[in-house]
C-alpha cells in the first residue's frame, strides 16, 4: 500500500531519527526471502561496519547510501514498516530484518505479508534508472506529462500506475487525481486534450503534496496499515475524496460514487463528474 507520500514520510522520519551517519554493526535476517540477491550471512557481512551517508526516496523505494558507494534499497510493498526497537524489545513474528547500529539502536523491518524487499546494490548498479520522473519535482511539467502520454492507447488509470511513466503513484492517489481532474479512469491516454492533461498534471501534484503534508494515508486500524517510523498514523484519510468512498455522495456534485475494476485494480470514481469514454 505505501505510495510516494507514505515512503516520503518514512524517509523524513529516518532522517529526523539521525540515521544519517549511523554505523551499522550487524544485520539479523529472520526471513531470508526479504533480502534479494544475497544469502542472509553474506548480506550481514556486507553491511557490517558501513556508515549510512544519506537517506532518500526514489519512487516507492527508500534509498540508503553507504560509505562504500553501495546503496541499500528498501521496498515496503504492501505492508512493510520500519521502526526503532525499544530497549530490551525482542523481535516479533513479523519482524524480518533487524539492523543493529554501533550507537545501540536497532532498526526493525516488520512485514505482515512478507512482500517487502531489501536489495544491496553495487556502486555501478542502477535498477531505478528506468523509472519515470518524480511528480513533485520541478522537471515534471504539463508538457512533459503530455509528451509521455502521447500516442499511448492504454487506459489512463493503469498507465499512471506504471512506474516507468510517472514514479511513485499507486491506487489511492491515481483515483484521487483522476477525480480531481474530472477524467474517467477508463479513458484512453491518447484521447486526453491539452487542457485535460494540464488538469491531470496539477491534480497529481496537489493530491501527492497534500498527502505528504499530512504524513501519508492510514486506512483502518489493522497491524498491516501504514504507520510512520515513530508509530504515528498518516492523517490524509480525511482528505480523500473518492478512494473507498463508493456509495457516498461525490463531494463535488453529490452523485453517488461508484466502484469498478480497471486493470485488475479496485477503482473509485464519480459517474457524473468523470464521464465514461464513448
Amino acid at each position: 500500500m505505501p505510495e510516494l507520500p507514505e515512503v516520503e514520510t518514512v524517509v523524513r522520519d529516518l532522517r529526523k531519527h539521525g540515521l544519517v551517519n549511523a554505523v551499522i554493526r550487524g544485520a539479523d535476517v529472520r526471513w531470508p526471502r526479504t533480502v534479494a540477491g544475497l544469502a542472509p550471512a553474506a548480506f550481514a557481512k556486507a553491511l557490517a561496519g558501513q556508515r549510512i551517508t544519506g537517506v532518500s526516496r526514489r519512487a516507492k523505494y527508500i534509498v540508503l547510501a553507504l560509505g562504500s558507494g553501495q546503496r541499500l534499497l528498501v521496498h515496503l510493498r504492501m505492508t512493510g514498516k520500519l521502526r526503532f526497537a525499544a530497549e530490551g524489545e525482542r523481535p516479533g513474528p513479523h519482524d524480518h530484518v533487524v539492523l543493529a547500529f554501533e550507537d545501540g539502536r536497532r532498526l526493525v523491518f516488520n512485514d505482515t505479508r512478507k512482500f517487502g524487499r531489501f536489495r544491496l546494490l553495487a556502486p555501478q548498479e542502477d535498477p531505478l534508472r528506468a523509472l519515470g520522473p518524480e511528480p513533485l519535482e520541478d522537471a515534471f511539467t504539463p508538457a512533459l506529462l503530455r509528451e509521455r502520454l502521447r500516442g499511448r492507447k492504454r487506459q489512463i488509470k493503469p498507465l499512471l500506475l506504471d512506474q516507468t511513466l510517472v514514479a511513485g503513484l499507486g491506487n489511492i492517489y491515481v483515483d484521487e487525481a483522476l477525480w480531481q481532474a474530472k477524467i474517467h479512469p477508463e479513458r484512453r491516454a491518447d484521447t486526453l486534450t491539452a487542457a485535460e492533461t494540464r488538469r491531470l498534471h496539477q491534480a497529481i501534484r496537489e493530491v501527492l503534496q497534500r498527502a505528504v503534508d499530512n504524513s501519508g494515508t492510514t486506512l483502518g486500524d489493522g497491524e498491516a496499515n501504514f504507520y510512520s517510523v515513530a508509530g504515528h498514523r498518516g492523517r490524509n484519510a480525511d482528505a480523500l475524496k473518492v478512494f473507498r468512498r463508493d456509495g457516498l455522495p461525490c463531494p463535488r456534485c453529490g452523485t453517488v460514487l461508484a466502484r469498478t475494476v480497471v486493470g485488475q485494480r479496485g477503482t473509485h470514481f464519480c459517474p457524473r463528474c468523470q464521464q465514461p469514454p464513448t
